[in-house]
């Protein structure tokens, strides 16, 4: 029974124990399920998840609504949220699963090539994005409200199709907050979202980093930090007549194949078997969308081999550790 067009009042706990209920068959169906995790109050604690909140929260058309989304999004409501180019997708929990989807347009190329030329040649602005610790010049490019990375609200379309007619409902406010804390631990979904290749930025400082002193080292270091922040395998020398590793009486030789097959064999979704072999989900997913023999850094190579002997109940086991 409805009461004035609206459903009853269901108790949280027994929203919650439904949501998982249906999450947990949409699993069954192979379905990778990424849910956004808050920890503590703060919605979000890095840079880049700040930004964004704050970004979005200077509009006068999200301001007096997205307030309606963080209860829903520091509780656990938001089961699932992907990030792809132009779209983020999602499934929040509320009197039922609802489906949220926001597409956004792609960033004007005269823009993004105005953002690259601004920050090319700045002295360490390539630590500086890793890391989050900006100087003012180079944190004014990328939030620039008009020229910057961020999407206007002119640059977003929502939908979810839940029944409350506003034009952001609190299942859509709690998935643009989602995206804050998911910019948190994976920084380069935004260049995703955007639809532009953040190593076009990373590949213009690194060819002036080059041409400083100590190129070499500066390179390396670099590199590393690419690799772990952005997602990036960068190249590095491989040690000869390395073992490849030998995976249930087969010979493992990774390809893109060959890490899809033994992440589902494991079980785990992209984000899981990333956490298990200590790269970034966006890593895992160029893994499987290349083809070839994957060439990649010594270090993951030495994690992929070593999680490649492991059973699926061992691989969990030390998942969750």
């Amino acid at each position: 029974m409805s009461y004035g067009g609206w459903a009853p009042y269901v108790p949280v706990a027994k929203r919650r124990a439904k949501a998982a209920r249906e999450i947990n068959k949409l699993r069954k169906k192979g379905v990778e399920i990424e849910p956004v995790e808050v920890q503590g109050r703060k919605i979000a604690r890095t840079f880049w998840g700040e930004a964004w909140c704050s970004h979005l929260e200077q509009f006068s058309d999200y301001a007096n609504r997205l307030p309606r989304g963080r209860t829903y999004v520091r509780n656990g409501s938001v089961c699932h949220l992907a990030i792809s180019k132009g779209k983020v997708e999602a499934i929040v929990s509320g009197s039922s699963l609802y489906k949220v989807n926001i597409k956004v347009t792609p960033l004007p190329a005269t823009k993004w090539k105005n953002v690259r030329k601004q920050c090319a040649g700045q002295i360490g602005s390539i630590l500086e994005l890793l890391q989050g610790r900006f100087s003012d010049n180079v944190m004014a490019i990328v939030t620039d409200k008009n020229n910057g990375l961020f999407p206007s609200p002119s640059e977003i379309n929502l939908s979810c199709n839940c029944p409350d007619w506003a034009g952001m409902c609190k299942h859509i406010a709690a998935v643009l907050y989602g995206v804050g804390t998911r910019l948190d631990h994976q920084p380069e979904l935004l260049f995703l979202l955007r639809n532009v290749d953040h190593e076009e930025l990373i590949t213009a400082e690194l060819d002036i980093q080059s041409a400083t002193s100590k190129k070499g080292k500066r390179r390396r270091l670099a590199g590393a930090d690419l690799a772990d922040v952005f997602g990036v395998d960068m190249e590095e020398p491989v040690k000869p007549a390395r073992k490849k590793s030998a995976v249930r009486g087969k010979i493992f030789t990774p390809t893109a194949a060959a890490v899809r097959k033994l992440r589902r064999n494991f079980g785990m979704n992209a984000s899981q078997f990333a956490k298990l072999l200590g790269v970034s989900p966006p890593t895992v997913t160029n893994w499987e969308k290349r083809s070839g023999k994957l060439n990649l850094r010594q270090r993951t190579m030495d994690a992929l081999t070593r999680v490649a002997e492991l059973t699926p109940e061992q691989a969990m086991r030390e998942l969750n550790r």
